[in-house]
């Protein structure tokens, strides 16, 4: 295959990974009444975003006059505070009232999951002031604040991720909005919990740096497994489909273009998450270099 059309075919990854938030993690919700969705934008195409997650066109709220969320007293989320595991990594999930502060990278995401349940299992409104963490409770409150202007703003948490690019947070279009983080797609935070009758930690106390229990990264491991034609990169297995569908819905975003060839194969009551096919085994070989390469995502190589 010619260089060129490689080039074109890994071309998403280096917009992926610059302008792209990570996907959030697959956690059960109770059944409960979902709430109204939130207002619809209306969007142009084009820039550097994955198909329609970028900046708005029209925006039915006035961004500005959105209040910051305000920390109250919520009782824990019957299933978003189990540990889980993505993408080969166990999170443990903090309990509520724990004392929390980091510095890392904070990014949004928008449109593309507008309207969608979170992992609270209300309907993520990009038009809100909430955000997405791999660890803090939910629900909870954060005060995130850039370093280098000072503005900050304070969002409840109501969703997992994100996962990939050590990132900490991710906002909603409205939160970053307020912080100046749209246009570049990600910026530094300190983010720190609000709990209601809890001091916060001092401005310097030490930041953390561990908020998950990881497994040992092992090294990409490709083996083959007879199934169809075609060669596969399999990201992961499930139980239950719903929880597959929901990673490859996130999992899109990641990859660009490329996502759209993000598959479920199901065989009984398990459900494999698998990118491809490809005619030709070296060239899945180096997509799957690719992946580890550019955003740490193991993969398992079958046909």
């Amino acid at each position: 295959m010619k260089k060129s059309w490689l080039l074109w075919l890994l071309a998403p990854f280096v917009l992926a990974a610059c302008g792209t938030q990570a996907p959030k993690p697959v956690v059960e919700s109770p059944k409960a009444e979902t709430p109204a969705a939130p207002p619809a934008p209306t969007f142009s195409k084009g820039g550097g975003y994955y198909k329609d997650d970028g900046p708005l066109d029209t925006i039915p709220v006035d961004l500005a006059s959105v209040p910051d969320a305000i920390p109250r007293h919520e009782p824990p989320h019957r299933f978003a505070n189990r540990p889980y595991n993505v993408l080969g990594r166990d999170y443990v999930p903090l309990a509520a009232g724990t004392p929390y502060r980091r510095e890392g990278i904070a990014s949004w995401y928008g449109r593309k999951f507008h309207g969608q349940k979170t992992s609270s299992g209300e309907p993520y409104d990009m038009f809100g002031m909430t955000a997405a963490h791999p660890t803090l409770p939910i629900p909870s409150y954060v005060r995130v604040t850039r370093p280098d202007t000072g503005k900050t703003v304070t969002v409840r948490v109501n969703d997992r991720g994100p996962f990939l690019h050590d990132r900490v947070i991710d906002l909603s279009y409205t939160a970053a909005w307020k912080l100046g983080l749209i246009g570049s797609g990600s910026g530094r935070v300190v983010v720190e919990s609000v709990v209601p009758g809890v001091t916060p930690l001092p401005e310097h106390a030490p930041i953390q740096v561990a908020e998950n229990k990881s497994r040992p990264e092992e090294p990409t491991v490709l083996r083959d497994v007879e199934e169809k034609s075609g060669h596969f990169l399999q990201l992961g297995a499930f139980g239950s489909r719903d929880n597959a569908e929901s990673l490859r819905i996130k999992l899109a975003r990641e990859l660009g273009e490329l996502g759209e060839r993000l598959t479920i194969r199901s065989s009984g009551s398990l459900h494999r998450l698998q990118l491809g096919p490809w005619a030709d085994i070296a060239e899945a070989r180096r997509v799957a270099e690719q992946l580890k390469s550019a955003f740490d995502l193991p993969s398992v190589l079958v046909k």
